[in-house]
């Protein structure tokens, strides 16, 4: 092991946060502490509304709550941290607080990717093929996509950790972000970080890929068949159902798409940091809000939320 390593190991790293614009840095944490705020309130309240109302127990919001839970865990992984930066000008995070940020990062983007696809699949059966729809998604098998997909997740990026972690780190400790993200963590290596840079390629291309395929195939079937519809208002109710997922996939893709399948050398540092804020904070707090504006029956679950704990009150009266 190389001095510099031994000396990277003990110290740790540096983040800089957006250290290229001091002046904005208080705006910054008060916006990103709003978004965070925002953020737990939502996806609690999805998780909680979804396990009190028996309405919702069905295939789709089992879905919809795991995908809260995923973005509720993924934006606490970064964002306390990145609060920290953002209120000093900049923070000292240790070597393992750095790696266990790019594991659990990894770990559940690749997850929330998995996830909108098996969403898809989900609405496919609904649209498709209702009358199978209790039996192919029926409790044991969604649990059993659920392993899936923390399985896959969490294996692929205990890969990337373990093989970005036998990397020597001896130039200079500060990172040019405001977490520690394995694109800026390996232009610190004076080690060669060719096999992980072909690793993160190939593997964000195959995930992106292997999601955006099924949600590709699942919505040319919906949307087949919502066009054979005759009536204008069931076309319409059958298409509601699947508004919100649809929204949903956009706001995670776009930005992953910017960052993941091209190589670092092409991705400015201000860029990267932009697209970070898309999928670790920006999405996590915006998804609860789509399903709960454009979903019919969450807001009816939350009427009848009201209406109960109204009740409850008036009761004690």
């Amino acid at each position: 092991m190389m001095v510099g390593e031994n000396l990277t190991v003990l110290s740790g790293f540096i983040l800089l946060g957006f250290s290229d614009a001091p002046e904005l840095q208080t705006t910054i944490f008060t916006i990103f502490l709003s978004l965070y705020v925002l953020m737990v309130l939502g996806n609690l309240m999805m998780i909680l509304l979804i396990n009190a109302d028996p309405q919702l127990h069905t295939p789709m919001y089992f879905f919809l709550t795991h995908l809260s839970f995923i973005d509720f865990c993924l934006s606490s992984a970064i964002v306390p941290k990145a609060l920290e930066t953002f209120l000093l000008g900049r923070s000292h995070i240790s070597f393992l607080g750095c790696f266990a940020q790019i594991y659990f990062f990894l770990a559940l983007t690749t997850c929330e990717c998995f996830l909108l696809g098996v969403m898809a699949y989900d609405r496919y059966t609904a649209v498709c093929q209702p009358l199978l729809y209790t039996t192919t998604m029926s409790r044991a098998r969604c649990y059993g996509v659920m392993v899936l997909v923390y399985t896959t997740g969490f294996l692929t990026s205990l890969v990337h950790t373990v093989l970005a972690g036998r990397l020597s780190f001896c130039r200079a400790r500060r990172i040019n972000h405001f977490f520690c993200e394995l694109p800026s963590l390996l232009q610190l290596s004076c080690s060669d970080t060719s096999a992980n840079e072909v690793l993160q390629l190939s593997n964000a291309g195959l995930n992106i890929v292997g999601s955006v395929l099924m949600i590709l195939l699942s919505y040319t079937y919906i949307l087949h068949t919502i066009l054979q519809i005759p009536l204008a208002r069931r076309r319409h109710k059958a298409f509601s159902t699947c508004a919100s997922h649809l929204a949903a996939i956009t706001i995670f893709y776009a930005p992953g798409m910017l960052t993941y399948v091209q190589p670092r050398k092409l991705c400015s540092g201000d860029q990267a940091k932009l697209v970070s804020v898309c999928y670790t904070l920006l999405t996590p707090t915006l998804n609860p809000l789509i399903y709960t504006l454009r979903n019919k029956e969450v807001k009816g679950a939350l009427r009848r939320l009201w209406v109960q704990k109204l009740v409850l009150y008036l009761t004690r009266l």
